[in-house]
């Protein structure tokens, strides 16, 4: 005889997992890719002020190096797609399961 409730309890569908899983990769994704490129909590920058000293007169000065450092924007349009992806998941509904009798 089985028990009626875990009959009625289904599991969510492959679409509504594979939608939050989706999420969670791109949440992990967008935050590791921030925080190894700099962690940067202004904008978004394409040249990085670097100072360097002449060797000569000992007067330092500020360089430009080009490379790409994503700033809050790009944290917040990753998150912001993540969530987008959860709540589509929501969508979904549970797959229901009559019991016999």
């Amino acid at each position: 005889m089985s028990n009626p409730a875990s009959t009625t309890t289904a599991k969510a569908p492959a679409a509504r997992l594979a939608l939050r899983l989706a999420a969670l990769a791109l949440l992990l994704a967008t935050v590791g890719f921030w925080a190894a490129k700099g962690a940067h909590t202004g904008w978004s920058q394409n040249q990085v002020p670097v100072k360097q000293t002449d060797e000569i007169t000992g007067i330092e000065f500020v360089t430009y190096e080009k490379r790409f450092v994503p700033g809050v924007e790009f944290l917040g349009a990753g998150t912001g797609l993540a969530g987008a992806l959860f709540v589509i998941s929501l969508l979904f509904k549970r797959k229901s399961t009559q019991p016999s009798s």
